[in-house]
C-alpha cells in the first residue's frame, strides 16, 4: 500500500471515471439524462418515476452498456430535445437504436426508441423500463389500462409481491404522495409490472414483453423495435424538500443486535487462515460455510473451511447444496453428510439446506424444474443432524423465497440473501437499496410468522447468478450489475451500504445477518487475489467495512433503540444502548456532505472513516475505538462513518 490513494479509490476502489448527468429541465419539469436514459423525473420538484431507459439485455440478463454517438441536447425555456444514436452488444452480437427525448414545460415527456440488428440478436430483455419510486406510493392506489382498453381500479402492492401484480398493461395513472397527477402511456408492445423489492430495489419496475413468453429470445435481422413512453403530469406538490441539518433523536428500545457472521468457501479458507489474527480480533459470531458437491466440494474442503472457523473463533453453520433431485436420494445424500459431520466431530449447530435446482430463478408463468420434497428433505436433516438447528429458505435472493416458501412447521431457522445490484451497478442504484428494506423486512416477517430468520452471507457483489450461468467476472475494476468482485467492498461505499444494511434488518428482528467474507471479492481485508485490487494489492490491509463489522459485533444483545431515520434520508445507521451511554453508528449514504446533530447531546466523543482517514484506518483495526470530546452538528464527507457515544 503507498501513503496516498486517491480519493476515487478511498471512495469506490475504482480509479472509474463516472460522467456526471445532465440535468434537463423545461418548466417544473426536470429530469437527468445519464447514458442516454433518464433518472429522477420531477415536476414541481417532486420525484414523478424514478427512470425511463431503453435497455438491451443479454441471454443472462446482464444489462449492455451502450456506445452513444450522435449525441444531440438542445434546450429552450419551456422545450427540451434529446437525440442520439446507439450501438448496445458484445463481440458477438450488437443491437443499433435510435433515440429522441422530448420535455414540456406543459407537463408531457415523450421518450420513442427505434432499432433493429444486422446479425441477429440474443435477448431476455429489449425495449423500455420504466421504475416507479416505492415511496409513498407502496399501498396507493393506481389506474390500470389494459391492452384490450379495460380499465382497472387497484394498488401499488404494499407487502412484497411475488410475482408480477399487474399484466397487460397499456397505461398507468396515480397520484404521488404531493398531490400530482401522472400518466404514463407505453406503447409498441405489452407491457407488465414486478415488484423490484423482492431484489432490494427501490421500485416497482414496468417493462417489456411478458415473462410467460419465452426467453431468450432471438430478434432476427430486419425486425424492428419501436416503442414510446408517454408521460403527462400536472398540478402543484404538497411536498415539502427537507434541508438543513438533521436532528437524530435516539428513543425507546425495539430489539437486540443479533450475531454478525462473515460467509467463508472453500477457495478462500487459505487466506483467511492466513489472515486469522484480524478476522478474530473482528469477531464474528459465526462462520457460514459453504459446501457443494458439484463443485468438487468432500470432506478435505470441509475440514479447511473448518479449521479456519476453529482459528479465528467463529461457530461454524453449515450451508450445503443437495444434489438429487427425487427425495429418496436427497434424503440418502443428506444421511451421507450427517456421516461426513459425524467423523469431523459433529462442529455444526445449525445446518441450512438448499436443493440445487432453487439456486437457479423460475420465473413466474414456467414450470418449477423437480426438485425433492421440502419438508422431507428437513426431516432427513434431523436424523443425520440430531440436535442441530435446521434452517432452509433460500441461498439466492429474498425473491426466490418469496416465490418459493419453505413449510414453516419443519423448519428452526429460515434465511435468504441478497445483492444491491442485481439489476443495476451505479452508485445511487446501490444506496437506494436502502428504501427497499423496510419492506423486505415486513415481507420476511409475514412469511416466517414466528420463525426465526437470517440474512445472509451478503455483499454488493453477487455470490451466485440465479439468472444466467454466473456473476460476472470484473477484469476491469469497473461499477457493473452482477459483479462477482465489485470494486465498492473495498471503498468506504461498500462501508456506508454495510452499515445500513446491518441497521435496517436488525432493527428488523433477524435472528443473525452475515456479510461478506473474510477475504476474497466479498471480503472484509485485502488478500493475495487475481482480481484487481488497487492501492491495497492483496498485502493485508483493511477495508472500511471491516471497521464496520468490528465495532457492530461486540454489540450483540445489546439494546437497539428507535431512531427518527427514513430510508430516503441522507444518513442510514443505528443506536444502541451500551453501559450508561448511547451510542449511534451513522453513515452518509451519498457523495456530498451531509451534516445532523444529536438531540439532547450530553458529553459527546466521536470516531470518524472517511477518506481522509482511509490509508490509516487500512492499518489499525482499533480505529474506530479511538473517540476524542466533540461539540455541535457533525458533517460527514462522502459515504462517511462516523461512531458517536453519547455519556449520561
Amino acid at each position: 500500500m503507498t501513503d496516498n490513494p486517491s480519493r476515487a479509490i478511498a471512495l469506490y476502489g475504482t480509479e472509474e471515471a463516472i460522467r456526471p448527468p445532465r440535468l434537463l429541465r423545461a418548466g417544473k419539469l426536470s429530469a437527468e439524462l445519464e447514458a442516454g436514459n433518464l433518472r429522477y423525473i420531477r415536476w414541481d420538484g417532486e420525484e414523478v418515476l424514478r427512470a425511463v431507459s431503453f435497455i438491451v439485455r443479454d441471454k443472462d440478463w446482464g444489462t449492455y452498456n451502450p456506445e452513444i454517438s450522435r449525441l444531440k441536447v438542445t434546450e429552450e425555456a419551456d422545450r427540451f430535445v434529446v437525440t442520439l444514436h446507439a450501438v448496445a452488444g458484445d463481440a458477438d452480437q450488437a443491437f443499433a437504436y435510435d433515440a429522441r427525448i422530448e420535455g414540456g414545460a406543459d407537463g408531457t415527456l415523450t421518450f420513442h426508441g427505434r432499432g433493429g440488428t444486422d446479425s441477429g440478436f440474443l435477448t431476455n430483455r429489449t425495449g423500455f423500463v420504466i421504475l416507479h419510486p416505492i415511496d409513498g406510493i407502496a399501498g396507493a392506489p393506481v389506474t390500470v389500462t389494459h391492452t384490450d382498453g379495460m380499465t382497472v381500479e387497484t394498488v401499488f402492492p404494499e407487502i412484497i409481491d411475488p410475482v408480477q401484480p399487474m399484466m397487460g398493461l397499456r397505461a398507468l395513472a396515480h397520484t404521488t404522495p404531493g398531490g400530482l397527477h401522472v400518466d404514463t402511456l407505453m406503447e409498441g408492445d405489452t407491457y407488465e409490472m414486478e415488484d423490484q423489492r423482492n431484489w432490494t430495489d427501490a421500485s416497482y419496475k414496468t417493462y417489456v414483453r411478458p415473462l410467460a413468453l419465452p426467453w431468450p429470445y432471438r430478434i432476427e435481422p430486419g425486425e424492428i423495435i419501436d416503442q414510446t413512453i408517454t408521460v403527462t403530469m400536472s398540478g402543484a406538490t404538497s411536498k415539502v424538500d427537507a434541508s438543513g441539518v438533521l436532528t437524530l433523536t435516539p428513543g425507546v428500545t425495539v430489539g437486540r443486535m443479533p450475531p454478525l457472521g462473515l460467509g467463508l468457501r472453500p477457495e478462500n479458507a487459505k487466506t483467511t487462515l492466513n489472515a486469522a489474527d484480524a478476522v478474530r480480533d473482528l469477531g464474528p459470531a459465526y462462520l457460514v460455510l459453504h459446501h457443494d458437491p458439484r463443485a468438487g466440494h468432500d470432506r478435505a474442503t470441509l475440514e479447511r473451511q473448518l479449521e479456519a472457523a476453529t482459528t479465528i473463533g467463529a461457530e461454524p453453520w453449515l450451508e450445503a447444496v443437495i444434489t438429487a433431485t427425487d427425495d429418496a436420494g436427497a434424503a440418502a445424500e443428506v444421511s451421507a453428510l450427517g456421516a461426513l459431520a459425524k467423523a469431523v466431530n459433529r462442529p455444526f449447530k445449525t445446518i441450512l439446506l438448499s436443493p440445487a435446482p432453487d439456486l437457479k430463478c423460475t420465473l413466474p408463468g414456467s414450470v418449477w424444474p423437480p426438485a425433492p420434497d421440502a419438508a422431507t428433505l428437513y426431516a432427513a436433516a434431523r436424523t443425520a443432524f440430531p440436535g442441530a438447528r435446521i434452517g432452509g429458505g433460500m441461498f439466492s435472493y429474498f425473491t426466490e423465497l418469496n416465490r418459493k416458501r419453505p413449510p414453516l412447521g419443519t423448519l428452526d431457522l429460515i434465511s435468504f440473501t441478497t445483492s444491491p445490484m442485481v439489476h443495476a451497478g451505479d452508485d445511487r442504484s446501490v444506496m437506494e437499496t436502502r428504501e427497499a428494506h423496510p419492506a423486505i423486512v415486513a415481507s420476511v416477517n409475514a412469511i416466517s410468522a414466528d420463525t426465526p430468520w437470517a440474512v445472509g452471507p451478503s455483499a454488493i457483489g453477487v455470490r451466485d447468478n440465479p439468472y444466467g450461468a454466473s456473476a460476472k467476472d470484473n477484469p476491469n475494476n469497473i461499477r457493473q450489475a452482477m459483479n462477482r468482485n465489485d470494486p465498492r467492498q473495498r471503498g468506504m461505499l461498500g462501508a456506508a451500504w454495510a452499515l445500513g444494511y446491518i441497521a435496517d434488518f436488525a432493527r428488523g428482528g433477524a435472528a443473525g445477518i452475515a456479510l461478506g467474507a473474510p477475504t476474497g471479492p466479498f471480503g472484509v481485508l485485502s488478500s493475495p487475489t487475481d482480481d484487481p485490487e488497487p492501492w491495497y494489492d492483496g498485502d493485508g490491509g483493511l477495508y472500511p467495512v471491516f471497521h464496520i463489522l468490528r465495532g457492530l459485533a461486540r454489540q450483540r444483545d445489546e439494546p437497539i433503540l428507535s431512531l427518527n431515520l427514513r430510508p430516503a434520508d441522507p444518513v442510514t445507521g443505528l443506536a444502541l444502548r451500551v453501559s450508561d451511554a448511547t451510542e449511534v453508528w451513522l453513515a452518509n449514504a451519498g457523495a456530498d456532505p451531509t451534516t445532523m446533530t444529536i438531540a439532547g447531546q450530553g458529553r459527546l466523543t466521536v470516531a470518524v472513516l472517511d477518506a481522509d482517514s482511509f490509508a490509516v484506518a487500512a492499518r489499525a483495526r482499533d480505529h474506530m475505538d479511538n473517540l476524542t470530546k466533540h461539540e455541535g452538528p457533525i458533517t460527514l464527507d462522502s459515504y462517511a462513518v462516523v461512531r458517536i457515544r453519547v455519556e449520561d
